[in-house]
Parts: structure tokens; C-alpha cells; sequence
């Protein structure tokens, strides 16, 4: 490698070089003053490496963070100079000629290397900065390495690779879209897509056999730490003439093929993955995303309090979580527990000790019947020494009791952090009653096929209704989620029509899907993993914003490029748009 600037890297330069002239370029990381001597360290993106001149005139002027290029011969340190700490510790360059590309000015906004300490709103608008840091690059480049496997990976099951539209029509996925004004059409909007949906399954109708593309997907809604705001990209895949169990197993081979090559060292589940059921998910752990690290599970104990007088159990959902060998522990450690559930809106969470006698310990305890005792003894399988904890609430004990189970599985240190633990939940509802639209609306995805078909669709109950849908969930996260797709017309006018959608309404949405289906659309089902929560996994980072180069803040502020922005009258003239 030749250019005007450099002939080599600095992190590939090895003892081998001794002697040898080369050039080279980077940015400047230190500059060290021993005693009159003038040691300078150049960075670029393979590496560090020292530089130093037998006249320290040459580096007056220099600042850190400047780019230049230097030309120099490299040799040999002293042994008492080693650096084992990086790559090139036992060399350095000795300069002829140094030339400023760009300088630097002298006050940093922070520190490079320790930029990952610093405030999060400082390191993105300065983030071309933040990136100079190795930890930070190296998520970037490490983010590459996925995404080429993930390609490969697709590639060698003979998927195709195929790029859908960004400007298309607003559709409902489940949350709000961007739109974007129309000059040419007045008073008209195109939409971002939240995902490729329609036009994947257009390509199964075109006859396109297995299609993939890593998707950008734009969605309106709320960041938190595994989601960011305004746009993700997923590893967007189908299958036509494909049934459920095909696209598991794809997924499934994604997923450990995956975690396998990028995280060698840590256990990760083998494949077929547990499968659970959405309501065996639910009444297991409160969710349908487990972290099945965790050994805890609830227990139902509506039944057993069916009668109670116990005021707060009464006419409720009672979910329990038994932890054995735990009734030594401190008041303090029980007291931050119950902190813990007011700070997630329970009035606090009931619990007692289990006895060597089999008597209970606890407030509790004397508002129970003798027989209620009898029964909790039975149905949570006390012990001696256990601790039963209560979860009751109307309309949120599923809520609660996911959110202590995971609490407690961190205060009592269960969860294992070198292990990526899969589950696949399926089965999952159709519809479901929405008190806010007063009608019947889709739980996940509006184009999944019925389980049951036609049939189902006008013979059972809306809430009864179970869709070939899924997801695919890692350590508590959300992975992936998938299901078989609707292809034939007359589920697609029912579905949609329990949903509260007329004929008239789905053909003017759906136009191009309700019409590729009077044409032999084929049977199709896909899936989407989300890119960037795998890598959020796999870098052990704490929130998702670290795997992307150029993330907006969790408010969605582009601090960098200062987005969102007001724009001119003129502009706003041309797409015929008034702001109120």
C-alpha cells in the first residue's frame, strides 16, 4: 500500500521493518516531554505507535488530535522503553520529515481515550472525536463483521439479496410513521417504512423464492435502552411455499451460527432453541420475553386466595415467587426490595419466611385461614427456610411479577453473564380488546396468518384466535419476531375486518397486496432480526446507541448534524405545507 501520505500502518509495523524507511499517517494521540526529549504517539486505525526526532524543534507547533503524515525510519527501542501494553511497544519511528495535514485546536472538548466516560450529549456532538477512541471504532468495525456474516450466512442458503423502496405508503405496523411531504403530488405524503413487510411478500408473489436485505426501518416512537429512536436496521428475510417450522430453523441457525463465531467463549443455548407458548411464557415468568437465565418462575395463586378475607388478594390475580434458602436474610435486604417495587408502582410486595416448624414468618401471615396456609404449602411446594413473595394486582400482576422476578434474580446474583440463552415464543393472539378504540385490534403483526384459517376467523372468539406468530428472544431481549403471512384474499378481507377495517379501506391501504393475491400468491412466512440488539448483545454494551456510528439521543436529538431542524419558508411552499 502506496500514497502520497502513507506506505504503511502504524499498528502493523513490526520488528521486521528495523531499518526499513517508511511513511506513515494518523492522528496525533500524546506528546510526552522526558527531560528534553520529545516523545510523540501517532494513531490511526490499526494502532499506536511512538515517534521521536533527534531535533525536537520539528514538533513545535504540534497539537494533539492534528492529522499528519511522517516520513522516518524505524528502529529499534531501548529495552528499558518496551510498551507491552500495545502492539508496536518494542519499536519506534524516528522522523526525517513531518508534515501537518490538519491541526488540531488546543482545548479539547474531552479526552479521546476516556471519551466513553464522558456525557453522553458531549460525545455525540462531537462524535467524529468519540470514534478516534479504539473502544469506540472498534464497535464500529465490529458491527462490519456481523453484518458481513449475517450476508454470508444468507448468502450460502441461497437467499437473494434484494433492496425495497425507502419512500412508500403509510401502513399500520404497529407504530407511528415518518411521512414525507409530496411537491409533485399536492397535499399528498409518502411514508419511511417501519419495515420492508409488503414489499417482501410482493417479492414472494413475484415469484422471488428467498429474499433477504439488511433493512433500514423508521419508526416514530419512544427510545429506550434496547430500541433506539427514529430508525434500526434488521436482517429482513422470507420464504415463499414455506411453513412456520422452516423459518424457525433458519432463524435458529442465524442466531448460534452468529453468536457462536462472535462470542466463542460463552455458552450459548444449542439448537432446536426451547419453544414456549405465548400463555405459557406469560403464566411462567410475566412475560414474553424471559431471561431464562433466570430460575425463578411464578407460581398462580389466584385459586388459592379465591375466598380469602384478606382485602388486597381479594378479586385479583395473585402470582407468587417462591426463593428457597433465603429466610436469613437481613430486614435491610428485604426492605430494599420492597423500595424496589414501589419504585415500579406497587404499593410495596407482600411476602413471609417459611419456619423449620413449617409456621410463616411475616405480616401476612395472620390474615390467613388455617386452610389457605395448607394450600400455599401445597401448590408453591414450601420449604423450610424459603420465602414466598406475593404479587397481586387487577390489571398489571403479569407486569409486577416479571419485574421482581428479574429483580430478584439480580439481587441474588442468579443470572449467568456468559451465557446467551434463546427461547422461541409462538402462539401468540390475534386480537385484542382495546378499551381506548372500544373494537378489537391486532396484537402484532396484521398480515400473520390465523391459526385455523377462514374457519377460526368466523367461528371463535377474536380473543380466542391464535396467530402463526413469533419471537425469537435472547437474555430478556426481544431478538427477532416472524410469523406465516396471510396469502389468501378472503382471511385477508376477514382479519381485517374484525380489526374494524371495510373492504373499501383495506383495498385502498393494501392495494398492491390485495391485488397480488387474486393472482396465486404462494404460501410465505420470514422473520426479522433485529441487527442492532444482536450486537448490543455481543459487545455487552448497556445501551444500543453504542453499536451505532452516528445514534440521535434517546429524546431523538441529532446533536451532531443538529436534527430535527426548522427548514425555510420556500421549502416548506414546495411540498405545500403550513406550519400551525
Amino acid at each position: 500500500m502506496t500514497s502520497k501520505y502513507r506506505d504503511h500502518y502504524c499498528g502493523k509495523l513490526t520488528e521486521k521493518e528495523i531499518g526499513l524507511k517508511v511513511k506513515i499517517a494518523g492522528f496525533v494521540e500524546n506528546i510526552r516531554d522526558h527531560g528534553g526529549v520529545i516523545f510523540v504517539d501517532i494513531r490511526d486505525m490499526t494502532g499506536v505507535i511512538q515517534v521521536v526526532s533527534n531535533d525536537d524543534h520539528i514538533f513545535d507547533g504540534i497539537t494533539r488530535e492534528s492529522s499528519i503524515t511522517i516520513e522516518g525510519t524505524i528502529r529499534k527501542r531501548e529495552e528499558d522503553d518496551y510498551n507491552p501494553r500495545i502492539e508496536t511497544g518494542t519499536i519506534e519511528l524516528l522522523v526525517d520529515d513531518l508534515k501537518v495535514l490538519g491541526k488540531a485546536q488546543n482545548i479539547l472538548p474531552f479526552e479521546v481515550m476516556t471519551s466513553k466516560e464522558v456525557a453522553e450529549d458531549v460525545r455525540l456532538k462531537y462524535r467524529y472525536l468519540d470514534m478516534r477512541n479504539p473502544k469506540v471504532r472498534e464497535n464500529i468495525i465490529f458491527r462490519t463483521k456481523v453484518i458481513d456474516f449475517l450476508r454470508k450466512i444468507m448468502k450460502e442458503d441461497e437467499f437473494l439479496e434484494v433492496q425495497t423502496p425507502i419512500l412508500t405508503a403509510s401502513s399500520p405496523e404497529g407504530a407511528r410513521d415518518f411521512i414525507v411531504p409530496s411537491r409533485k403530488f399536492h397535499g399528498k405524503f409518502y411514508a419511511l417504512p417501519q419495515a420492508p413487510q409488503q414489499f417482501k411478500q410482493l417479492l414472494m408473489c413475484g415469484g422471488i423464492d428467498k429474499y433477504f436485505q439488511i433493512a433500514p426501518c423508521f419508526r416514530d416512537e419512544d427510545a429506550r435502552s434496547d430500541r433506539v429512536y427514529g430508525e434500526f436496521y434488521q436482517l429482513d428475510l422470507e420464504m415463499a411455499f414455506a411453513t412456520e417450522e422452516d423459518v424457525l430453523e433458519v432463524g435458529e441457525k442465524i442466531f448460534y451460527e452468529t453468536f457462536k463465531e462472535f462470542a466463542p467463549t460463552k455458552k450459548i443455548s444449542e439448537k432446536p432453541f426451547i419453544r414456549l407458548s405465548y400463555k405459557e411464557s406469560m403464566e411462567r415468568f410475566g412475560t414474553d420475553k424471559p431471561d431464562l437465565r433466570n430460575p425463578l418462575e411464578l407460581i398462580d395463586l389466584t385459586d388459592v386466595f379465591e375466598e380469602t378475607t384478606f382485602r388486597p388478594f381479594r378479586g385479583v390475580t395473585v402470582k407468587g415467587i417462591v426463593v428457597e434458602d433465603i429466610a436469613s436474610k437481613s430486614n435491610s435486604w428485604f426492605n430494599e426490595l420492597v423500595e424496589y417495587a414501589e419504585s415500579i408502582g406497587m404499593p410495596g410486595i407482600g411476602y413471609f419466611k417459611v419456619l423449620e416448624d413449617m409456621s410463616f414468618a411475616g405480616p401476612i401471615d395472620k390474615f390467613l385461614s388455617e386452610e389457605e396456609r395448607e394450600d400455599l404449602i401445597d401448590v408453591a411446594k414450601l420449604k423450610p427456610e424459603s420465602v414466598i413473595f406475593f404479587i397481586a394486582d387487577r390489571k398489571h400482576a403479569y407486569k409486577y411479577a416479571s419485574l421482581i422476578r428479574d429483580e430478584l434474580g439480580r439481587k441474588l446474583d442468579l443470572i449467568d453473564k456468559d451465557e446467551f440463552k434463546f427461547c422461541i415464543v409462538k402462539d401468540f393472539p390475534m386480537y385484542e380488546w382495546s378499551e381506548e378504540e372500544d373494537q378489537y385490534i391486532f396484537t402484532h403483526n396484521p398480515f400473520s396468518m390465523p391459526q385455523g384459517g377462514l374457519e377460526a376467523l368466523t367461528t371463535k372468539k377474536p380473543e380466542d384466535i391464535l396467530a402463526y406468530q413469533f419471537d425469537f428472544v435472547c437474555n430478556g431481549i426481544e431478538m427477532a419476531s416472524g410469523a406465516v403471512r396471510n396469502h389468501d384474499l378472503d382471511i385477508m378481507k376477514k382479519a381485517f375486518e374484525i380489526a374494524g377495517y371495510g373492504v373499501e379501506e383495506i383495498e385502498k391501504r393494501f392495494k398492491a397486496l390485495y391485488e397480488a393475491f387474486k393472482y396465486g400468491a404462494p404460501p410465505h412466512a420470514g422473520m426479522a432480526p433485529g441487527i442492532d440488539r444482536m450486537l448490543m448483545l455481543l459487545l455487552d454494551e448497556e445501551t444500543i446507541r453504542e453499536t451505532i456510528a452516528f445514534p440521535m439521543t434517546a429524546s431523538g436529538a441529532d446533536l451532531l448534524m443538529d436534527a430535527p431542524t426548522e427548514v425555510t419558508e420556500q421549502q416548506l411552499r414546495e411540498v405545500h405545507i403550513k406550519v400551525r
